[in-house]
């Protein structure tokens, strides 16, 4: 029986440098998102409930994605194929989110559709193509890493998604201040330095993606078969069909995903509302213009994009740290210290005005979002039978939308009559729910813990 080799480091570079492409699509989503609805009259207590297409798409295609990689093998291999359909739906809907008035008539007078159903719409498919895409991501590096090396594959994971993320959130003032393209258009028209935004982190993605699949060779099913840990582990089942076999996994989940689950909830919903609330929030807290048609507004969403580059810039360095961070102190500790540091920046942007001094908040949430991208997968994948690995990974998934579908649902209702429209109490509720997140790690217990077994 044979153990799987370790790989070198830009092997997993190689392996993972796809996600560098998909986060510049999601960066370019979480933070322009809210800005472009309200250009196409979303108003700001419904927000919450436009952004549920993206957490409703996941829940429905990660699982159906992780089921069918695990049992899929072709020439391209068991997730690449996953990559490739993902990464092109990703790309042409990044090309169409800032573009939705072209699905309408000139007379909009009797159209059925608004553009802010249609720019929803596109948010949910762009959602949807992502998920496709990075679900598969998640599974190849418990497909390809032996247990030792997990820690390492999720934060080089993490610091590739923390490169895309740092420039794709930037875009957008780099195309104003660098290309001169105008951050300000007509009313109801999204502006040039979103939309060439979008189209440059399309082709980023689509190219990043075909890299690792050029680059990457996957195990194939004989391969897998002949190490150790996959045939400790493998069981024989009655066939069943795709839907009903997700449905029996879900059911015997291992409890260790129920544990992370709650750490999960409080986590994702403190990370829903910054991404749905901070551009109104500080544009009306810090710049006194909450009307998304004026150039305070437009200013706002500029800086929000800066300081979500800033976060994203934090986690992609503080990635590598975790690895030797985590071996001293162990996953969990890592995790519980990184979401409190998180959920005390996320809080502080309650109390600055000056939109300089919110880097600082930048640093604690940017900790906190490498470790919420690294550890509690390095958790789990060590606790998950391989022939599973993708269908557990896209089940996992439900512990990430169920928060954001919760939020989406109530939060809006809040906003609108328990905080009076001022949103800024989203991202101060959002900081409270972090310190809640890290209080729970403390109750995950599993087989395997920081990479040693135990009982």
């Amino acid at each position: 029986m044979k153990k799987k080799p370790f790989l070198s480091f830009w092997q997993i570079w190689n392996m993972t440098f796809g996600f560098l492409g998909i986060q510049f699509g999601f960066a370019l989503q979480n933070a322009n998102s809210s800005r472009i609805l309200q250009i196409y009259g979303a108003d700001v207590e419904h927000l919450s409930l436009f952004w549920l297409a993206a957490p409703l798409t996941g829940m429905i295609i990660q699982p159906i994605v992780g089921h069918y990689s695990d049992k899929t093998w072709n020439r391209l291999g068991r997730r690449r194929p996953f990559f490739l359909i993902g990464a092109i739906l990703t790309t042409i809907a990044l090309i169409l989110m800032p573009n939705a008035g072209i699905f309408l008539s000139p007379d909009t007078t009797h159209a059925i559709l608004s553009p802010v159903l249609i720019g929803a719409g596109m948010l949910m498919i762009m959602d949807a193509s992502i998920n496709i895409t990075m679900e598969p991501f998640r599974a190849l590096v418990g497909d390809m890493l032996p247990a030792e090396q997990h820690t390492t594959g999720f934060s080089v994971q993490t610091f590739l998604i923390g490169v895309g993320a740092v420039v794709g959130s930037w875009l957008p003032s780099i195309m104003n201040r660098v290309f001169g393209f105008a951050n300000t258009a007509d009313a109801g028209e999204v502006a040039d330095n979103v939309k060439f935004a979008f189209y440059t982190g399309a082709a980023i993605l689509l190219l990043s993606v075909l890299w690792t699949i050029f680059k990457t060779k996957e195990y194939s099913p004989a391969e897998l078969a002949e190490f150790s840990e996959e045939k400790k582990n493998v069981t024989h089942s009655e066939k069943r069909s795709g839907f009903m076999e997700i449905l029996q996994d879900i059911k015997h989940m291992p409890k260790i995903m129920w544990q992370l689950g709650l750490c999960q909830f409080f986590a994702w919903f403190a990370l829903y509302s910054m991404w749905v609330y901070t551009t109104p929030a500080i544009a009306d807290h810090v710049y006194g213009s909450p009307d998304p048609t004026s150039v305070g507004y437009a200013n706002a969403g500029d800086k929000v994009g800066e300081l979500f580059g800033i976060y994203n810039l934090v986690a992609m360095m503080f990635a590598l740290l975790l690895i030797p961070i985590a071996r001293a102190i162990g996953r969990k500790m890592t995790h519980a210290v990184c979401l409190t540091l998180g959920g005390a920046g996320l809080m502080s942007l309650y109390f600055l005005t000056d939109p300089n001094m919110m880097i600082f908040s930048m640093i604690g949430v940017g900790i906190a979002w490498a470790s919420i991208l690294a550890m509690p997968y390095a958790i789990l994948s060590d606790n998950l039978p391989p022939e599973k690995m993708g269908t557990y990974m896209g089940i996992f998934n439900f512990f990430i939308t169920l928060p954001q579908i919760t939020n989406g649902l109530i939060h809006g209702w809040i906003v609108k009559n328990i905080y009076n429209g001022y949103t800024i109490y989203a991202l101060l509720t959002g900081g409270i729910f972090l310190f809640f997140a890290a209080a729970a790690v403390f109750l995950v217990h599993g087989k395997t813990i920081n990479g040693v077994r135990t009982k």
